[in-house]
């Protein structure tokens, strides 16, 4: 099914069923996890028009997602789910009328230079740890955490009514997040055992295991150290909680629940920690040096949170639908792997033999090939798809309560090129 633009307008689903599915649980486990303040059902607007004639005016909102009852708009039945009609929803009441920018021509400029400064800070006198450092920041990787970094400090600085131009600590945290995310992979190519990463060697896989750990402790360290030269204390709470949070993720990717809607629920907190933790806590890092607002905050943490969550779920669907080719990795790596990812936690709802495989992590013959086909054979990709665009749409309406701007409307873009990208 073609990704909708989102963009331009949002689904919603008739009521027709009184049925509770799987994906009903889990997107009411997604919005119960959410906590606001009870303010923020009271949040500043903006009408369109030049930026000097800009007024606030503060209106009543239903975005706090506890407030969301979709208990009747998620149904059961196949051909509605995967087939939403479309009503008339235009987004232009929710964002500005300009025209949608390309994310990465509003973010080259900041980006340029990102992994050159990234290498000056990685130098160190031992050539062999250098070009350990140095192997992941060549500039071919989507970049994808320090443009939406560089995205939302922009918007936020408009929004805070400022110029658009970075604080050299926004920048700082673009680089930062980039540092922990690679750190991240190379200490996860350890731990699965990979040998390719983004279509050639893993670091382990060329200087072995011991180096490679070494190398991400590495990284760790100089981001760490470049935090606390920002010198907000906030911002290095906000910040440290992402190395907890990738911590526990892994913890909880060695495990598993027997129970289906505990195991979903299970699999959405691992994703976030993971995953969605990093950006998340990126956006608000950058509103905190620019905003003392925490509603601001909120909005622009929800944001990295949605976004971050629907960009995991779409690359669980391409390890089903992408070749290795494309993907730069083996096609169901993580089958290969033992884990149960969207797709699969959803197909159990027509194959209830993926229970047991799921439970012993795919480890018995014939188990990787079988789950592949039983989730071919079901709908589990299509429901996944459709769980990364509601995280997108509340993406959207987050962010949209920010002024307008440029950047704040290719974040609004991003969300269309996260569910539709292939690799």
């Amino acid at each position: 099914m073609a990704a909708p633009r989102w963009g331009q307008c949002f689904l919603r689903l008739n009521k027709s069923s009184s049925t509770t599915t799987l994906l009903e649980t889990v997107w009411h486990f997604n919005v119960r996890s959410v906590s606001f303040s009870s303010s923020s059902l009271r949040r500043v607007s903006w009408s369109s028009g030049s930026r000097n004639e800009v007024q606030p005016s503060v209106r009543s909102t239903h975005l706090n997602p506890n407030t969301f009852n979709f208990t009747s708009s998620l149904i059961r039945h196949k051909s509605q789910l995967l087939y939403p009609k479309l009503q008339s929803c235009c987004c232009r009441k929710v964002h500005s009328d300009a025209k949608l920018k390309d994310p990465f021509t509003l973010a080259q400029k900041d980006l340029t230079s990102l992994y050159d400064d990234i290498k000056k800070e990685l130098v160190v006198s031992k050539e062999e740890l250098n070009s350990l450092c140095d192997y992941y920041f060549d500039g071919k990787g989507k970049a994808i955490r320090p443009m939406i970094v560089v995205l939302m400090a922009r918007a936020l600085n408009i929004h805070s009514n400022r110029d658009g131009d970075l604080l050299p600590g926004q920048r700082a945290i673009a680089m930062i997040s980039e540092m922990i995310h690679t750190a991240s992979l190379v200490h996860d190519d350890v731990i699965d055992g990979s040998d390719k990463r983004r279509g050639k060697q893993t670091i382990n896989e060329v200087w072995g295991e011991r180096k490679a750990i070494l190398a991400g402790d590495f990284i760790l360290s100089v981001a760490s150290m470049a935090l606390a030269r920002i010198g907000n204390i906030t911002v290095v709470k906000v910040l440290s909680q992402v190395i907890e949070d990738l911590v526990r993720g892994e913890f909880m990717q060695l495990g598993s629940k027997e129970n289906e809607n505990e195991r979903f629920k299970h699999y959405l907190e691992k994703t976030f920690k993971k995953t969605a933790s990093l950006i998340a806590n990126s956006c608000k890092a950058v509103s905190i040096l620019v905003n003392p607002d925490p509603e601001v905050h909120e909005i622009a943490f929800q944001y990295g949170r949605n976004v971050g969550i629907a960009f995991q779920l779409v690359d669980d669907v391409l390890d089903f639908t992408t070749g290795a080719a494309q993907l730069g990795k083996p096609v169901a790596a993580d089958l290969k792997l033992g884990l149960a990812t969207g797709p699969v936690l959803f197909a159990c709802q027509q194959f209830p033999e993926l229970h047991a495989m799921i439970m012993r992590r795919f480890s018995t013959k014939g188990d990787v090939d079988q789950a592949w086909q039983y989730v071919l054979q079901s709908d589990g990709v299509e429901q996944t798809k459709y769980l990364a665009q509601r995280y997108c749409q509340e993406a959207i309406k987050q962010v949209s309560l920010l002024r307008p701007s440029p950047e704040r409307d290719a974040l609004i873009r991003l969300t269309e090129m996260v569910l539709t990208r292939d690799k």
